[in-house]
């Protein structure tokens, strides 16, 4: 019994991580879209999120914006998160 609640512990463990690790890198990449986005508006004045979606009021682009949006807060939580130490 005690085998099988380590070995249930520690797959749960597992799947957690791994889904955190999937989270980690959607939310990493949303707001690296995010970053190249407000680059191009600050550089040539041209919304890339906004010509491919159909303008800045578009359903698509606010769904975009906002998902960036959400990422971006989502990333503040990998500020304060504990990393694994590696041994060198």
């Amino acid at each position: 019994m005690v085998i099988f609640r380590v070995f249930a512990n520690n797959s749960f463990e597992n799947k957690t991580r791994k889904e955190e690790e999937v989270m980690d890198r959607l939310s990493l990449i949303l707001v690296i879209i995010g970053a190249i986005n407000w680059g191009l508006i600050a550089l040539f004045q041209f919304d890339l999120v906004a010509s491919l979606f159909g303008g800045q009021d578009a359903v698509l682009s606010r769904i975009v914006y906002g998902l960036v949006g959400l990422a971006g807060l989502y990333c503040i939580t990998l500020l304060f998160r504990e990393r694994e130490k590696s041994i060198s």
